[in-house]
């Protein structure tokens, strides 16, 4: 991507490379699953003609960052030390700063505005909205008695058994299956049929996606980190929601945009729209701006539709000047 610079900064011991461009207020994006700093070219390109710093790590465990070989070492804990050190680094006069996350990105935003609201200015999340600890039930016991075995998550949860089946049906139909979902309800991986179609089945690119770009992808997790880093969030749910009991009634002080698609299969989970706009989010959000909902939008919004998302961000941020 033309003017986009890379170096790698060493954070909490691991090697973390960042993709930046731009001068002025500091925007930190971040990324969800499966993807990379990659995924948010289309924001790094407006947002750092329009004065911004725009600032995208590979999270540890993708692309030229490094992967821990624990499964322990994928908690929110770790993510948002990751962040908060290279913040320290990157950005030492900096106070505050914008935050930017989509899909696990903004679970880790989230987590930021409640570990650290001295450190985020204001959050512009995508996809998924704040999920408040509910102490009475984890979140994979939950997902098992609502979807069964097969859910995603819950595949997920044995190390090495998905990532043999996704060796077996090739990265670049795992991750063209990934971003072509569209489907406004839950991701099922039975062996015999994963993602609702055998895994030789011809798998058509949107208009906003182009071979090329899933290229980029596939050399990434071909090459470099493989998808086990990323599963390894998942297979950390239990114990995040072990972690985060402490924080059980808190509610996020910092101001908030979320921003999701009627497609998208987070917002079709179950009590995920009655929480969004029934007044749950606010109450917990409290400077939770009016929430946008994109008619005929995915869940990979900021690909999709990245105009509309690239003006909703510089709209909510300018304000912070």
């Amino acid at each position: 991507m033309e003017g986009v610079e890379h170096r790698v900064i060493k954070v909490n011991g691991i090697n973390m490379h960042v993709a930046e461009k731009g001068e002025g207020p500091l925007i930190l994006f971040i990324h969800g699953f499966p993807e990379l700093w990659y995924s948010w070219r289309h924001q790094i390109a407006s947002l750092s003609s329009k004065g911004y710093r725009a600032v995208a790590p590979d999270l540890r465990g993708y692309g030229d960052t490094d992967a821990p070989d624990l499964v322990t070492s994928y908690t929110c804990f770790h993510m948002v030390g990751d962040l908060v050190q290279l913040l320290n680094i990157i950005a030492p006069n900096e106070d505050k700063v914008l935050v930017v996350g989509h899909d696990w990105g903004a679970a880790i935003a989230w987590y930021l505005c409640l570990f650290r609201p001295d450190k985020v200015k204001a959050v512009f999340n995508l996809s998924v909205p704040f999920i408040p600890h509910n102490p009475q039930m984890n979140p994979i016991d939950g997902w098992r008695a609502i979807y069964g075995n097969d859910y995603y998550m819950c595949r997920f949860q044995e190390p090495g058994e998905i990532e043999a089946e996704f060796a077996e049906m090739g990265t670049e139909t795992v991750v063209k299956a990934f971003l072509t979902y569209r489907v406004p309800g839950p991701i099922m991986l039975p062996k015999e049929k994963p993602f609702g179609h055998s895994a030789d089945t011809p798998i058509a690119l949107p208009s906003w996606l182009s071979e090329e770009e899933v290229h980029y992808y596939v050399s990434k997790f071909d090459n470099k980190s493989g998808f086990t880093g990323g599963i390894n969030y998942y297979r950390n749910l239990h114990r995040n929601w072990e972690l985060m009991a402490p924080w059980t009634g808190c509610d996020v002080k910092v101001a908030a945009k979320f921003v999701v698609g009627d497609l998208d299969l987070v917002y079709h989970m179950p009590g995920i729209k009655e929480y969004i706009h029934n007044g749950g989010f606010k109450k917990d959000v409290p400077m939770l701006e009016e929430v946008v909902v994109m008619e005929g939008v995915g869940h990979f919004i900021h690909m999709e539709k990245p105009d509309e998302i690239n003006n909703l961000i510089y709209d909510f941020f300018r304000q912070f000047d």
